[in-house]
């Protein structure tokens, strides 16, 4: 009788064990019934455009609720605003972590604002996720395991412009000017490395800061150097000043701005859709305006979002589409984390994407990551402004990383 006891003591822990293990984990942020996720944005200060991002991933993750969480967990999406001050971004941040007690840090808006918070969130083991900031030092997992961008880096985005000009350019003036922060230079440094031997080709260049009222001077200056071509990596308010400043002036230059400044809504409108005509720029994202994707299950699926959760909003803000990504992207990463629900697994499931779609990624580019690789996106197309919409044009193009 002993003995059988025994054996059935022995079976009982046998089959225990598999249900211990398959019991939820959870670090600070998580439990059976809810996953905090912190977030900061620029609802006020110079760039507070990008408070767009923010607003759009709130309205996503209420979807999410509505339609019963992930896995059951109702997500807590706490936004703070930063004004797109450092300082304050790693006050807000610090608020999350050691008050709020989120799980993860996810698409905090900037570049100068995300290195303000980058040793903070990797000295404390935290997901610093899908930044919405496309630096190319978020894609550095040998120091900083624990951050990770998602768009394609602002070096890709400044190789693909430089490519760009030498295959249909192959004897402009370039002038060039670059937000004077880590976004601009960043941009800058790809742009250069592409061109090569060939920098000879910029005849001017011109920094601003992100304080300035104004950079009608620094416009002045360039259209003085003879350029026929110009490269603007500029945030969206002064992207504004500078095509209406370029129309004042009667300069003709092919005009090249940056992806984030390409919102028809948030940029081109203000700018005036006739002082835009024939802007290149590049894109990973879809278009709400493009006739193509009339059909198209992905767009239909964000349109019909946007009527019911962000009724009102400008639909043609590129920069609500930028957010929705980054949310779906987030969401994935938590379904895939299952009961899992530590730090070090939401990183594990981020950094082992692989073919993951989007509704509102170009056709033929999906996120892929590997834990050598933290730049889920790494490819674009060239597109131009025409009318009132950007058109596409070329083949997908490849940035630095792949």
């Amino acid at each position: 009788m002993i003995k059988k006891a025994l054996c059935l003591i022995g079976l009982t822990a046998a089959l225990a064990a598999p249900l211990a293990n398959a019991q939820p984990k959870y670090d600070p942020g998580a439990s059976d019934t809810e996953i905090k996720i912190g977030n900061i944005a620029p609802y006020s200060g110079p760039v507070s455009l990008y408070g767009a991002v923010g607003k759009v991933e709130a309205a996503y993750f209420k979807m999410v609720n509505d339609q019963g969480g992930i896995n059951g967990r109702r997500i807590n999406f706490i936004s703070y605003d930063d004004a797109y001050s450092p300082p304050k971004t790693l006050e807000q941040t610090r608020r999350l972590v050691e008050s709020d007690e989120v799980l993860a840090i996810f698409s905090p808006v900037g570049a100068p604002t995300n290195s303000a918070i980058q040793k903070y969130l990797n000295g404390k083991k935290i997901p610093h996720l899908f930044l919405a900031s496309a630096s190319t030092k978020w894609d550095d997992p040998e120091h900083f395991p624990w951050t990770m961008g998602m768009g394609a880096s602002y070096q890709s985005e400044g190789a693909i412009f430089a490519r760009y000009i030498q295959r249909e350019r192959p004897d402009a003036k370039i002038a060039v000017l670059y937000q004077n922060d880590d976004f601009g230079k960043d941009m800058l440094k790809g742009f250069l490395d592409a061109l090569g031997e060939r920098n000879s080709m910029i005849v001017a260049k011109s920094s601003y800061d992100v304080s300035e009222p104004t950079i009608d001077s620094h416009i002045v200056t360039l259209k003085s150097s003879g350029a026929d071509v110009l490269v603007t990596f500029a945030t969206p308010k002064f992207t504004v000043q500078t095509v209406k400043k370029i129309s004042e002036m009667q300069w003709k230059p092919l005009h090249i701005v940056t992806s984030v400044s390409s919102s028809v809504g948030a940029v081109l409108a203000p700018a005036g859709f006739e002082n835009a005509q024939g802007l290149v720029s590049a894109t990973y994202l879809k278009d709400v305006l493009d006739p193509t994707l009339s059909q198209d299950p992905g767009m239909t699926r964000y349109l019909s979002f946007m009527e019911k959760y962000m009724p009102g909003a400008d639909k043609t803000d590129s920069l609500l589409t930028l957010g929705y990504a980054k949310a779906e992207a987030l969401a994935h990463v938590l379904r895939e984390a299952g009961d899992n629900l530590t730090r070090e697994n939401i990183m594990r499931q981020a950094a082992s994407l692989h073919g993951v779609k989007s509704d509102v990624l170009l056709e033929g580019i999906t996120l892929n990551t590997t834990p050598d690789n933290y730049s889920p996106v790494d490819e674009m197309r060239m597109m131009r402004f025409n009318g009132e919409r950007w058109e596409l044009f070329g083949d997908l193009q490849k940035g630095i990383r792949r």
